[in-house]
């Protein structure tokens, strides 16, 4: 009865930290999503600019 307990807390503590790694790593995927929407916008409007002056 001791080993199934015991076995029954592991597989409650590992999936408690898969967790907690899982929305690390989703939230680590978000936040290089959004630098990267950012980083293209950015590139974006620059060569917009850049090219609207270049015709003046």
């Amino acid at each position: 009865m001791g080993r199934i307990l015991l076995i029954v807390a592991a597989v409650v503590i590992g999936l408690l930290l898969l967790g907690s790694v899982l929305g690390f790593l989703f939230t680590l995927l978000k936040w290089a999503l959004i630098i990267g929407l950012v980083g293209v916008v950015v590139m974006f409007v620059s060569r917009l600019f850049r090219s609207s002056n270049t015709r003046d």
